[in-house]
């Protein structure tokens, strides 16, 4: 009887392994390539954004005085320094009397602005322009010349002279300086919500408002039933840009008033100036520079959070 071979031959032996996978797929490819397209943003982020605001937490820590080359540990000493600051709360209320204005002037002019200009009228590519224009304008340059014409003696009250009114010191009166600063703020930037107002305004479909009259409802209450539930994703975009632009004001109070007459006009912001660059006192400075992030961020959530209440599609 044969005996039959049980062995596992080569042929036997399964199909041969196919080549090895390569290392650079096309999909680890695309990956690297949007790695590579993001990278300058998260390296200018690190280096501009996150390591300051590390930098200013450790600085807040310390009191720095280059004049005299020190630059000692003192834990919680500038936020306990914060707390007893007697000036402090009329910083604060100077603050929010500007930012209250500011927002308030600015965003009311500008929508008035959009709807006025969104009329099929003559001329109202001209007086786009004309009030874009300031925009563009370099700030400081903008501010020096609004100084010389709010002076006492300045183009402002010559102008009014003409009539017969004699115009105050609207930079150096307590109840003027921060009505002047603020107006110069909104005549400067208002341009700009202006132009978002505009562009929303030109996207709301035309038969809504067709419908409503046949229905036989007014302009003003197309105005408040059609008009602004269809802009508001504009108004939260520029009332979150206005409300952090007017916490951060600087140049306009360093040209016009420095921070007077008194503290009337002292912002956060100046007020953060003047602790660490003209009195050099940087460790309280920067404690000032955490509070004034602390504001921006909360009013920033807060108006993010409120959107979900009247903001058309959110929910």
């Amino acid at each position: 009887m044969t005996q039959t071979d049980t062995r596992v031959g080569p042929a036997a032996a399964g199909p041969a392994p196919g080549p090895a996978r390569p290392f650079w797929t096309t999909r680890r490819r695309d990956h690297l390539a949007g790695y590579l397209f993001i990278a300058p943003q998260l390296l200018g982020s690190a280096v501009f954004v996150i390591l300051p605001l590390i930098l200013v937490v450790w600085y807040s820590l310390h009191e720095w005085n280059v004049l005299a080359g020190t630059f000692e540990f003192v834990g919680t000493d500038n936020y306990q320094a914060l707390v007893d600051d007697p000036n402090l709360g009329a910083v604060l209320r100077a603050t929010g009397l500007f930012s209250v204005g500011l927002v308030v002037f600015n965003l009311g002019l500008a929508l008035l602005l959009a709807v006025l200009l969104n009329q099929r009228l003559r001329g109202t590519i001209l007086f786009r322009t004309l009030f874009f224009s300031p925009v563009v304008v370099s700030l400081v340059a903008w501010t020096i010349v609004w100084g010389f014409l709010l002076q006492d003696n300045g183009g402002l009250n010559s102008l009014l002279d003409t009539v017969g009114i004699d115009g105050p010191n609207w930079l150096r009166g307590e109840g003027t300086a921060m009505v002047s600063v603020i107006v110069v703020q909104v005549f400067k930037n208002v341009g700009l919500n202006m132009v978002l107002f505009l562009a929303a305004l030109q996207g709301v479909p035309a038969e809504l408002y067709e419908a409503a009259q046949v229905d036989g409802a007014s302009r003003m209450r197309q105005f408040w039933r059609i008009t602004v539930p269809l802009i508001s994703p504009t108004i939260l975009l520029t009332s979150i840009i206005t409300v952090v632009g007017s916490l951060q004001v600087f140049a306009q109070i360093a040209v016009l008033t420095q921070g007077g007459p008194g503290a009337s006009t002292t912002v956060l912001v100046y007020y953060l100036y003047q602790q660490a660059f003209q009195f050099h006192h940087f460790g309280y400075g920067a404690t000032l520079s955490i509070v004034l992030f602390a504001i921006v961020l909360a009013l920033t959530v807060l108006q993010w959070q409120m959107r979900k209440r009247w903001v058309f599609h959110e929910s």
